[in-house]
């Protein structure tokens, strides 16, 4: 594997303004890197066809603008499977959209391509991005690129957005588009050793978007670095009139705005997030993680956030509710896969065929749960009270927002667990994966997932900085002081 591959974004676009490489060299290197990477099952559709041709136009575009070229301009990256991408497969992993291939472009990706930004292809996932393990996947399961010390197991990346983390993780691109709706960005990242940014729910337009729960649902970028990151968010957020959830807001330069300087800043840790039977490694990492901060001059405030113990189960509630209304559309007539019918069959009939061939078991389960939430009886009961409480839970951040700057506390209860070691147990162990991430997602915030330190096992842990709305510059670059803090610089050994 050629180590043009291991550049960080902003390493790759000072060299190719300086003309040391060019994108062509760039992309051809994470095409090969790609083609020997087939163990890991990241990509779930590879476009090097198309990356070679968007390279070319990238070199043309440098040559002809130099320094004043977008910092993504030649770029590659790689793009989840739920983002419509025009021409080439969108298939959200799951089988009910075998050979969609969208007619139009999504907005995140119409943005990068617009700033000359490179596809080498589509990246593995949760179907329909439900999932923590990347195991619901309808192309089999991504393998996370690290393995615990003296051990050949097969890891999960984490979910939804496992192939994304993995194809950073192990160097197939500079950088990935990840959605987040309970965790699916950061809980990867921590799993990975990878960066991983949920903006405030309305910075990046959902339109062109599989949807997932669309009161939840955001996308953000996945990279190796903080500064990385804050370039591919620049590059990825604004306002879309085709999204009615955008927010009208104008865009900072969040790499200009990293300075490293959090002198003064107040950083919150929630005494709820100290769960009974947390794992030691992630205890120290939280407490590590505080003084780190604090030597860097920030002031640590203990605060509350009272119902974070609701937080998992109106989710839960909240999230398969939405999910059934937006896979409604998959029905055999509309959209997706149409089964084939038997004498006498109906409409009836092929509604439930077609769904039952093309869902997987994950999926079936949520939008039986959403449906039953939704049904006449228990609407008030589980639905309403759930969204009571996601408004409680919105408050209590209000209010610790009224003390602190930024909220520190684990990005996961856990570092990667083994492929399988989750699939035929109770769902909700797997559900409880979303913790820490979910009070986020409720509360429509800025969340970011930093790597951190190592396991006993030898594994990446991350840790989780909680911004204000629309605080992601403030919010990065107190990430930046945390990732020049750490020093994490560990890589998995290449086995595959």
């Amino acid at each position: 594997m050629s180590d043009l591959t291991r550049l960080t974004i902003a390493e790759a676009r000072d060299r190719l303004r300086a003309k040391e490489l060019t994108s062509v060299e760039l992309t051809e290197a994470c095409l090969g890197a790609i083609e020997a990477a087939g163990p890991l099952n990241a990509v779930s559709a590879g476009t090097p066809e198309k990356a070679r041709e968007m390279a070319a136009a990238a070199d043309a575009r440098l040559a002809a603008e130099g320094d004043a070229a977008p910092s993504l301009c030649g770029i590659p990256l790689g793009i989840k499977d739920l983002f419509c991408t025009e021409g080439v497969a969108s298939q959200a992993a799951s089988n009910i959209l075998s050979d969609f291939k969208p007619q139009y472009e999504s907005t995140v990706t119409q943005r990068l391509w617009d700033r000359g930004a490179v596809m080498v292809g589509k990246l593995n996932m949760d179907e329909f991005a439900m999932g923590s393990s990347n195991e619901t996947s309808c192309y089999g399961p991504v393998v996370n690129p690290w393995r615990a010390k003296g051990s050949n197991r097969d890891l999960t990346p984490g979910g939804s957005s496992g192939g994304s983390a993995a194809a950073v993780a192990a160097d197939l691109c500079l950088g990935a588009t990840g959605t987040d709706t309970g965790g699916s960005i950061r809980q990867p990242a921590a799993f990975t050793g990878i960066v991983g940014v949920k903006p405030t729910y309305g910075r990046c337009s959902r339109w062109g978007i599989v949807a997932f729960a669309s009161s939840l649902d955001q996308a953000g970028p996945m990279a190796k670095t903080v500064r990385d990151a804050a370039i591919m968010l620049e590059g990825m957020a604004g306002f879309d009139p085709k999204d009615s959830t955008s927010a009208e807001l104008a865009v900072p330069d969040f790499e200009a705005m990293l300075t490293g300087d959090i002198r003064g800043k107040r950083i919150g840790l929630p005494a709820e997030y100290r769960m009974e039977g947390m794992p030691a490694d992630i205890e120290a990492l939280w407490a590590k993680g505080a003084d780190m901060l604090r030597d860097a001059g920030a002031e640590i405030i203990d605060i509350s956030l009272p119902h974070t113990k609701y937080a998992l189960p109106a989710y839960y509630v909240i999230a398969p509710a939405e999910a059934s209304s937006n896979l409604a559309r998959y029905d055999g007539v509309r959209f997706g896969r149409r089964a084939a019918l038997g004498a006498g069959d109906g409409i009836t009939d092929l509604y439930e065929k077609s769904r039952a061939e093309g869902f997987g078991s994950e999926v079936q389960r949520r939008v039986m749960m959403g449906a039953f939430v939704l049904s006449a009886g228990y609407y008030d009961a589980y639905y309403l009270r759930a969204q009571k409480v996601r408004t409680l839970i919105k408050r209590d951040f209000e209010q610790a927002f009224e003390k602190v700057d930024a909220i520190l506390t684990p990005a996961t209860p856990s570092a990667a667990f083994g492929l399988g070691e989750m699939a035929d147990a109770d769902p909700v162990k797997m559900y409880l994966n979303d913790v820490f991430t979910v009070t986020v997602n409720l509360a429509g915030l800025p969340g970011v997932s930093v790597p951190a330190g190592i396991d006993h096992d030898g594994l990446p842990l991350g840790l989780q900085l909680i911004g204000k709305p629309w605080g992601e510059a403030e919010m990065l670059d107190i990430a930046y002081a945390m990732e020049r803090a750490a020093g994490f610089d560990a890589r998995p050994d290449r086995w595959w």
